[in-house]
């Protein structure tokens, strides 16, 4: 089957990590999660062992106790970067960036869906193979969201209390959390491939720093 390349290079190349254009107060069908969801799993997994699980979140008050989760996180995490950032000059792009994030941070409770893609540790020994199990659906879910008309971003900071998460949402020991996603529409659809380094720069052949 002929694929439209330049469809498939516009979808591969513009879906960003959304924050400030989640729409807060659209409601997401669950049907529309659900059909997402049947796109990622079709991803490949370690061993097609396919012990990937997703949580999705609409319950006001679980939202929020997870916002609040990220929160915590968020806000020690900042208070380290302003610790090493000290004496740096300003980067443009990366105080857009921080603007975004922060936005997220204090807006988390109010986005109507958080997804958690979750991963059965059982039989994965590496770390490679663990989270190469399950990263793989992660990205095809956000492709098939961006495709959709919705937005997501895949932050990893409540992890640091991933204990308190499992526990609010019932997760058995044996199962680890890989990220948490917000989920929503996405308000305009002006998204641009990012600035990014020239491939030739960050591309070695058959060996480190070898050109082809």
């Amino acid at each position: 089957m002929q694929l439209d390349l330049d469809t498939v290079d516009h979808l591969l190349s513009t879906t960003r990590a959304v924050r400030k254009r989640l729409d807060l107060d659209r409601e997401v069908p669950p049907e529309v999660i659900e059909e997402c969801l049947r796109l990622a799993v079709q991803a490949p997994t370690g061993s097609n062992s396919q012990g990937w699980r997703w949580i999705v979140v609409t319950d006001p008050d679980k939202r929020a106790a997870l916002a609040e989760l990220y929160r915590r996180s968020w806000d020690s995490y900042v208070a380290m970067r302003a610790v090493d950032a000290t004496g740096r000059e300003p980067n443009p792009t990366m105080s857009r960036v921080a603007a975004s994030a922060t936005f997220l941070a204090d807006n988390f409770a109010r986005v109507p869906v958080h997804v958690i893609p979750c991963i059965h540790e059982a039989g994965r020994p590496q770390e490679a193979g663990l989270w190469g199990s399950i990263f793989p659906a992660v990205w095809s879910f956000q492709l098939a969201l961006r495709s959709r008309g919705l937005g997501s971003s895949l932050t990893t900071l409540h992890l640091v209390y991933e204990q308190e998460a499992a526990e609010l949402l019932e997760i058995p020991d044996g199962v680890k959390q890989a990220a948490l996603l917000p989920v929503a529409y996405f308000t305009g659809d002006d998204f641009r491939p990012a600035d990014r380094r020239p491939v030739g720069e960050i591309t070695y052949w058959n060996a480190w720093k070898q050109t082809r």
